[in-house]
């Protein structure tokens, strides 16, 4: 008797056989190839504290605290974050490697603002169906993205959540962990009147307001991802796949070559309000839009969608990815160490007193055509 007859309909009275895991939607299986086909991206971002310390695969990621001695008296920071419905254009797309380029950014440029060096991240992968060479291609651009942020990724996990999520779905989510001198902490007490507020380029879109992006740009203006743009010389779908900017290393360099007061990493909310958030009450800080010409998938949005400016400001980071605020005399070191490492970088506003009628940030002018 074959085996296919055997697993056919049992008789009246037969017990049916019973469940599993497999039965469930969870393989397995799947995501112990998943663990290997992982592991040698992960091993490329050891740093010196993590070097034969365990390895992918066990229940914590272990991280050599010693190296803390260093510090006089060290201050942890910690960040967690997402990449929100970016993830739906790599689903599309079928292009798994570079999401976590974003997942890196949004998670250790958030502990680089206070001025802590990366040390290291773990990630959460939730999919609908385990499929091992897209979850390794995931992990791939995560641990790209942590070489190029400094730090070592340590562990994660893989979950399958069948039922929840359609077999094509999935998430991404990361936490963070960095390291500081306590008298070096970076933020709002350090900033003077007459500072000057140093603008480094985005990458693009980077990983903020995708669900404005893809109701503007698809169900409003019916764009599909394989439609070639004439004046973003690509395809909508690799314009908006566009890897964000990592600046973790640069703003450490910076704080080596020049003093800097403080950070702003410029994500959900827009430039002036995430500005707003490191200026102190008595403080304004103004910034000058006719310093940069913003790239064209912004304009793109808008027009596409009749969204107004003050919209668009307070969504998308408009060009403007990171923010430095350094001395008035500083400022153009900080600009040279920034344009060495390949770092766009301009004056684009100051620091001023508080008026009765003054927010923390504001944008003024117009940008630069």
């Amino acid at each position: 008797m074959s085996a296919e007859s055997d697993q056919g309909t049992p008789s009246p009275g037969t017990p049916s056989p019973g469940a599993s895991y497999a039965s469930a939607g969870v393989d397995i299986e799947a995501g112990d190839r998943a663990v290997e086909l992982m592991k040698e991206w992960v091993k490329k971002t050891q740093r010196p504290e993590t070097t034969g310390l365990g390895g992918l695969g066990g229940f914590a990621g272990l991280f050599d605290a010693s190296a803390l001695k260093r510090f006089d008296r060290p201050l942890l920071a910690s960040a967690t974050d997402g990449v929100g419905t970016k993830v739906d254009i790599a689903r599309q797309l079928g292009v798994y490697d570079t999401i976590g380029h974003d997942l890196v950014a949004m998670v250790m440029d958030d502990i680089v603002v206070c001025g802590a060096e990366p040390l290291f991240m773990t990630d959460y992968i939730c999919v609908g169906k385990v499929h091992p060479e897209r979850v390794a291609a995931i992990v791939k651009g995560i641990a790209e993205g942590c070489v190029l942020a400094g730090c070592a990724l340590v562990g994660g996990e893989t979950a399958e959540h069948p039922g929840l999520l359609g077999p094509d779905d999935f998430d991404v989510a990361g936490a963070g962990t960095g390291a500081v001198e306590a008298d070096q902490v970076l933020g709002a007490e350090r900033i003077r009147t007459g500072d000057a507020v140093i603008a480094m380029a985005s990458s693009g879109l980077h990983s903020n307001g995708y669900s404005l992006v893809r109701h503007v740009l698809f169900d409003r203006a019916g764009m599909s991802l394989d439609q070639e743009v004439a004046e973003l010389g690509r395809t909508l779908g690799e314009e908006l796949l566009e890897p964000t900017k990592i600046y973790s290393l640069d703003c450490l360099a910076l704080m080596r070559t020049a003093e800097v007061h403080a950070f702003s990493h410029v994500t959900g909310g827009g430039l002036a309000a995430n500005l707003a958030r490191v200026i102190p009450s008595s403080l304004h800080a103004t910034v000058d839009r006719s310093t940069w010409t913003p790239d064209p998938i912004f304009s793109l949005v808008g027009q596409a969608g009749s969204v107004e400016r003050l919209e668009l400001e307070k969504t998308l980071n408009m060009g403007v990815g990171m923010i430095a605020i350094v001395p008035q005399e500083s400022a153009d070191v900080a600009v040279q160490t920034l344009a060495d490492r390949g770092v766009e970088a301009w004056v684009a506003g100051e620091i001023t007193e508080r008026g009765s009628h003054d927010s923390g940030a504001a944008m003024v002018g117009d940008y630069a055509a």
